[in-house]
């Protein structure tokens, strides 16, 4: 799994439309850079092959008047916005020990409903606790790491990691239960990009002045 497909779809979905350097903004916004492989070269290599294969429309933008390539807009497209909400329902049930898929999952929930949100989380929390009895067949945490020698340390590593994570999956099911965050039909949705000629606080790296690619 790569949570890169998940972020772009997204970040242009958001938009309506937007160029490379805008979705590489957003996803640097988002510290996509910091907990994913969300590095400019994969961006603009997605924007492209995603245009490829038809979930997004890329659309030709004359040149600025200081002159340069023509920018290319990318729009979502119907069977972009399949993939992208099937992505998001994926990433929210499936329990592969990769914390950017959740990651990037969690950050467009809202685009789901609350109730298939919920079910999804509760999925999600059935499928750690079916993990953990898998491994805890040959494995025993009380028994300590010992049993496997130093190697018994990825295995504890790893239970503990699924303990914690399905009790903050429950905790996060009780928030929303609870009435948090505003979910498809239920009203304006919290708005997470920046406007276009909104400065990035967490920007790094080079910058240019037009995107292009």
């Amino acid at each position: 799994m790569s949570a890169i497909r998940l972020l772009v779809l997204g970040a242009v979905r958001q938009h309506g439309r937007a160029h490379g350097y805008q979705v590489r903004n957003d996803l640097e916004y988002w510290g996509a850079h910091e907990w994913s492989n969300a590095k400019p070269g994969s961006i603009y290599h997605a924007l492209k092959q995603m245009a490829k294969q038809g979930l997004l429309h890329a659309h030709e933008i004359a040149p600025s008047t200081a002159g340069g390539p023509p920018r290319t807009e990318y729009e979502i497209t119907e069977k972009g916005t399949e993939e992208y909400l099937g992505l998001v329902r994926q990433y929210l049930t499936s329990y592969d020990q990769r914390p950017d898929v959740l990651t990037a999952a969690l950050g467009f929930m809202v685009d789901l409903d609350r109730e298939e949100v919920l079910a999804l989380l509760e999925e999600r929390v059935r499928s750690i606790e079916g993990w953990r009895k898998a491994v805890t067949e040959y494995y025993t945490p009380e028994e300590g790491p010992g049993q496997l020698g130093h190697i018994g340390e990825i295995m504890n590593f790893w239970v503990h990691s699924a303990d914690t994570g399905a009790e903050w999956t429950r905790g996060l099911i009780a928030r929303i239960r609870g009435g948090a965050y505003t979910f498809s039909g239920e009203g304006d949705p919290f708005v997470g990009i920046l406007a276009e000629d909104q400065e990035n606080p967490y920007a790094t790296g080079e910058r240019h002045s037009e995107d292009d690619r």
